[in-house]
């Protein structure tokens, strides 16, 4: 069975009012803990004679939980509850970002330069020499995060609407952690053609195109045709952010069980977009072995329901996970929560590597497997190890925008992966860290510079 984990993803705030009484806090507590709530934060609100109001923040395993522990709460005798909020839908309210001016608007001289007529003097310019769009607007600092909301997260297809709350706090991430404006561009339309002429006709204002949450196959094709149609970059973030990340964090595992990249039996467990991307940047860092699985088993040569991303990783042998998974070094899994078993992993060669990163629920829970796997990530920020594509892709577009590459290409992944791995020190590297915090702030600097590194040569960086 899974253990679930109260996280802040269901973290709610219960303000109670409670007699003013030695023991009564902790009477409100101990109830919360045993119905499995963790609690976090307690602020006083009020105090008077004989009454306290209180606000309690709590941690949940999912919305039925929350609501659990509130009617819990609601029926302890001599405790009211007089309010509860999400807090993670107060977060959200009113959107997580906001446009800003760089520059204030003073007076009427402020204005005309700004604004016409002095505006139209930069018009002109830029009209006259193109280039000169990258040095006198937004271009050369923002991106479009694109997206047409069929595979919003592990959620499937929400659509546009359901698809902006993650589109709002990737534009964050790009903002905090490498200074990049970048906004939600959230398409009525997963229609392949549709989409690449839209962002083809926004180009003009972005220096890079991320593209999220779009379902395979269609994202490999739309990527591809945007790579050769536009001359900015564009990147899939579901496909190279987890593969960059994940490979950083096999670099620095496989040094721990001193296996070489060469000689390892790779498994990787989904074979969507991330799955497929992973595969193909394990292959350009030197991996020989590598077996795929889907929802039906290995991806052999026998097999003739495979789309041509699919086959391109057909393997001679056929079977189960469990058949894939005898003497493999390394399990990757980008699928479905449960899917590996303890047995699985215990069929797996000496010091077997395991990177569980579906989420919230991983392939395997950590706790299963703790004595048998030498190293083990998970995408989750609770446990050690966490593969967050949060280490890659600011850092990725940070270097991209500022050496004005037109492309991305291979050689800045590898590189972008490898900067990731050198920020542990050999004297810092050990089960529980392979990879840096994603509040590391060396992370993005780090992958910036490589990036330009392999942008300039592969002959792609603008200047």
């Amino acid at each position: 069975m899974v253990k679930l984990t109260p996280n802040p993803s269901f973290s709610l705030t219960i303000r109670v009012k409670l007699p003013n009484q030695a023991g009564m806090l902790a009477y409100v507590t101990q109830a919360i803990a045993a119905a499995g709530g963790n609690i976090g934060q307690i602020d006083l609100i009020e105090r008077e004679l004989k009454v306290l109001v209180r606000d309690i923040t709590v941690d949940a395993f999912s919305a039925e939980h929350a609501e659990m522990i509130v009617s819990t709460v609601k029926a302890l005798e001599d405790i009211k509850v007089l309010s509860v909020y999400d807090r993670t839908f107060n977060l959200h309210r009113g959107g997580k970002i906001k446009v800003q001016s760089k520059i204030p608007l003073r007076n009427q001289g402020d204005l005309a330069m700004a604004y016409t007529p002095g505006v139209g003097r930069i018009c002109t310019a830029i009209a006259e020499d193109p280039a000169q769009v990258y040095s006198l607007t937004i271009k050369s600092n923002t991106v479009a995060i694109v997206t047409d909301g069929s595979a919003v997260l592990g959620l499937g297809n929400l659509g546009p609407e359901g698809a902006l709350p993650v589109m709002e706090g990737k534009a964050m991430l790009f903002k905090e952690f490498a200074g990049i404006d970048a906004f939600p561009i959230c398409l009525a339309t997963q229609d392949t053609d549709a989409i690449v002429e839209t962002v083809k006709n926004i180009a003009p204002v972005f220096g890079g195109v991320n593209l999220e949450d779009i379902s395979a196959p269609r994202c490999f094709e739309i990527e591809a045709r945007l790579q050769r149609e536009l001359n900015i970059p564009i990147f899939h973030d579901d496909q190279h952010g987890t593969a960059i990340v994940s490979l950083a964090a096999l670099f620095n595992a496989l040094k721990l069980v001193r296996k070489s990249m060469d000689q390892v039996k790779i498994v990787i467990n989904g074979a969507g977009a991330a799955g497929v991307a992973i595969a193909r940047l394990l292959q350009k860092a030197g991996a020989k072995t590598i077996y795929m699985c889907d929802s039906k088993g290995i991806l052999s040569h026998d097999r003739t329901d495979l789309n041509p991303q699919k086959r391109e990783f057909a393997v001679n042998e056929s079977g189960s996970l469990a058949v894939a998974m005898v003497g493999a070094d390394v399990f990757m899994g980008v699928s479905a929560p449960g899917v590996l078993t303890p047995e699985m992993v215990r069929s797996m060669a000496k010091d077997p590597i395991v990177f569980a990163m579906a989420n919230p629920i991983p392939e395997i829970q950590p706790e299963l497997v703790a004595e048998d796997v030498a190293v083990m990530a998970t995408g989750r920020s609770d446990y050690p190890n966490q593969i967050n594509n949060v280490l890659a892709f600011p850092g990725i577009f940070r270097g991209a925008l500022d050496c004005r590459a037109q492309t991305m290409t291979t050689s800045m992944y590898l590189e972008a992966a490898g900067a990731i791995a050198s920020l542990i020190k050999p004297s810092d590297l050990d089960p529980e860290h392979i990879i840096p915090s994603a509040f590391d702030d060396r992370v993005a600097t780090a992958v910036a510079a490589a990036v330009q590194r392999a942008a300039r040569q592969d002959g792609v960086a603008g200047h």
